[in-house]
């Protein structure tokens, strides 16, 4: 792909990732369901975090596109190699486990992590935007442009330490709201709960290696596999 469609690709798509998490964080006070957004707000769904992260990496990525079209090539080499770490690392792997993970457990039972008092505050395609557009945005991506993957110890390093950030994080509010982020983990003993998160790790885990699959078998260059 040329750069210049690529600059615009990815101009896009951060304009449409911003609009889509500036539209979910601003939400207005009143029309939230009182079980929900309140401490940590928007900001204890991995949902919502996911969207910024998109937003932060196409940022990046049209960062890195203007660099090279205007041929600052020592500046762009830094930038993309920060788009390639963002986009391996969390970008592909996160919105991967987003979407999938949220459809499997909303055909299961959605009030396990989209009650149903959220369709009169969330319209049907926002809903969408955030749990079905993401999948075909990351692999699209792949397919656009090769990405240079790290030593896999460090990928894991890095995607696991991200993990356990956010697990922290549902932790520490659970401890202070008694209530936990998704309705989901209340059915677990804490045994049970470990194991759910052990099992989410390796299935995040399996879609970076996937991620990294199809970025070998699409380029074929041995430059972009490890």
């Amino acid at each position: 792909m040329e750069i210049s469609t690529l600059a615009m690709y990815h101009c896009l798509a951060f304009v449409w990732y911003f609009f889509i998490a500036y539209s979910i964080t601003n939400i207005r006070t009143e029309e939230r369901p009182s079980e929900v957004f309140l401490y940590g707000g928007q900001w204890k769904y991995l949902t919502v975090l996911n969207l910024v992260l998109q937003a932060v990496f196409y940022g990046v990525s049209f960062l890195a596109d203007v660099l090279r079209l205007i041929k600052k090539l020592r500046c762009a080499k830094c930038i993309i190699s920060s788009r390639d770490l963002l986009f391996s690392v969390l970008a592909f792997p996160v919105s991967t486990f987003v979407s999938i993970s949220f459809w499997t457990l909303y055909s299961y039972n959605r009030e396990l992590v989209y009650p149903k008092s959220l369709d009169g505050v969330i319209p049907l395609w926002l809903n969408h935007a955030m749990h079905t557009a993401i999948l075909p945005f990351a692999v699209l991506e792949i397919l656009a442009l090769p990405h240079r993957y790290p030593a896999k110890k460090k990928g894991l390093i890095l995607l696991g330490f991200v993990s356990f950030l956010y697990i922290s994080w549902v932790l520490w509010i659970y401890s202070v709201t008694g209530e936990w982020v998704y309705p989901l983990f209340a059915l677990f003993s804490p045994a049970g709960l470990t194991a759910f998160f052990a099992v989410s790790l390796a299935i995040i885990i399996s879609f970076y290696n996937f991620g990294e699959f199809l970025n070998c078998m699409i380029w074929g260059q041995s430059k972009f596999c490890f």
